[in-house]
């Protein structure tokens, strides 16, 4: 295609009346004015924060349901509510939200702490200080300040898979050295087993209040997506039966909300894309294949160089076998790999963690097999089509190699 034909693709594009009124509103970063279906959680949730308005340091907090129940939209939504109060009434509070997936904020206990200090202005190298004196900046600055500090790690089990569990009770036992401030923790994860795996000094410090959000129900998810589509689309855009499949579709995915939403925007996307002034059923159909391929594809990237590691292993060993795999053939394969890449191997045991998650982001299927005496394992199968593996198999050779 020529410059030309592309400044007339831009031009018609420009100029085509857009289904969409105001696409943001659909898309994840987007926070509504009113959170539905999550009342009881929100006042469980201020409930038990509301002490820190009294200058009192409240309970560490842990929130946990699936992908798409709406955690880090309620919390989110409290912190701004109570940080308006507190403003209001001049009440010395922070509030600090870090996404722990990103990799340059936390994946390393130097990391978290250097990024917590940046939020009350103070400037932390990248790397280069030794990990107890950024500690030693954070807390004299925390002092300093005179407030109490509410830490929202939402991801929380991505940092301790990276990170170590140690981090979290250095954080929680940190009050015991301050004298002016408090800091509390909220921990988000969409990992209902993860606080199983945490060293028990570190599960009772964190876990002092725990809050589970249920999944939404087809209905709570066909309002949510009715109210959403109101402002989004411009009136007469989405066609019968489309809300009410695409409610069906999330509800099946264990109620994410998250996702009816991104099925509906990518639906209207392709129906506008068609040249369609209609989002019909059969739009909802495709969208659901164009982020199933784009889901996967976006988990790899982002995981850690030891999950590639690990998934790459388990391709190359299920290659050269005729079913089912166990976890001890790739672990043997796996230190081949960190061998030959300079990667310091970690141990069995965390492996096998690995393909746990692995299996929790629907990549595989790993299911524990008990031995006894012996034991256990886990039999692994992939839950990929071959399209998807050959890209993702690409994926871990450029990371890897």
């Amino acid at each position: 295609m020529n410059k030309k034909n592309v400044n007339n693709l831009f031009e018609k594009f420009i100029d085509k009346k857009s289904l969409f009124k105001n696409k943001g509103i659909l898309q994840a970063s987007y926070h509504p004015d009113n959170i539905l279906h999550r009342d009881n959680q929100i006042d469980q949730i201020a409930n038990i924060i509301a002490p820190s308005l009294r200058n009192e340091k409240p309970s560490n907090l842990f929130i946990y349901g699936k992908t798409g129940t709406g955690k880090t939209l309620t919390t989110q939504y409290i912190s701004n509510q109570m940080m308006e109060m507190a403003k209001k009434r001049e009440i010395p509070l922070s509030i600090f939200y870090i996404n722990c997936k990103l990799r340059r904020v936390a994946d390393t206990e130097y990391r978290l702490i250097a990024q917590i200090a940046r939020e009350f202005g103070k400037e932390i190298p990248p790397t280069g200080l030794p990990t107890d004196e950024v500690y030693n900046i954070f807390i004299k600055t925390l002092e300093n300040k005179k407030q109490n500090l509410i830490l929202i790690l939402d991801e929380i089990d991505q940092l301790v898979s990276k990170a170590g569990d140690e981090i979290i009770y250095n954080l929680t036992r940190m009050n015991s050295e301050l004298k002016n401030s408090k800091i509390t923790i909220i921990g988000i994860s969409n990992d209902l087993g993860f606080t199983n795996n945490l060293d028990p000094r570190v599960k009772s410090s964190l876990s002092e209040e725990e809050i589970v959000f249920p999944p939404y129900n087809a209905i709570q998810i066909q309002h949510i997506l009715k109210e959403r589509a109101k402002e989004a689309f411009i009136e007469g855009a989405v066609g019968d039966g489309v809300i009410e499949k695409c409610a069906a579709y999330a509800a099946r995915e264990h109620g994410d909300a998250r996702r009816a939403l991104e099925l509906l925007r990518v639906a209207g996307e392709i129906a506008e894309r068609n040249s369609k002034e209609l989002i019909v059923i059969n739009n909802i159909d495709e969208a659901e294949d164009k982020i199933e391929r784009d889901r996967f594809i976006d988990i790899v990237v982002t995981q850690p160089k030891q999950f590639h590691a690990t998934l790459y292993s388990i391709f190359q060993v299920l290659s050269k076998s005729k079913g089912q795999i166990y976890t001890g053939e790739v672990y043997e394969y796996y230190k081949e790999i960190c061998n030959e890449i300079g990667l310091r191997p970690l141990t069995q045991r965390r492996v096998s963690d690995i393909i746990g998650e692995l299996d929790m982001l629907g990549l595989i299927n790993a299911k524990v097999i008990s031995h006894g005496r012996f034991g256990r394992t886990r039999e692994i199968k992939l839950l990929l089509n071959p399209t998807l593996k050959a890209k993702i198999l690409n994926i871990l050779k450029e990371d890897l190699f």
